[in-house]
């Protein structure tokens, strides 16, 4: 893992994208990461129908999560918004 970048503890939930979103940190830039609904459930194979699920999907593969986060940032993959999507 590339310590240049830093992911912090936190995760929330946007039910009305319905992603979570987690936190990195890079040279001081806190940068947004958002993972969708439907790419946790084709990762883990179970149905996610509200926020507690979604949650502990994204704990349960948080690390995975992060590295591919991770290399999306290295390769500079923003959205419009400066955000990092994982899809």
């Amino acid at each position: 893992m590339n310590q240049s970048i830093i992911f912090t503890d936190q995760q929330s939930w946007n039910a009305n994208n319905k992603t979570v979103t987690f936190i990195g940190q890079q040279a001081g830039n806190l940068i947004e990461c958002v993972v969708s609904v439907s790419y946790l459930q084709n990762l883990s194979q179970l149905p996610i129908e509200d926020e507690n699920v979604a949650l502990q999907v994204f704990s349960e593969y948080r690390f995975d999560l992060e590295d591919l986060a991770e290399e999306l940032i290295e390769a500079e993959e923003f959205n419009q918004l400066g955000q990092i999507e994982i899809n």
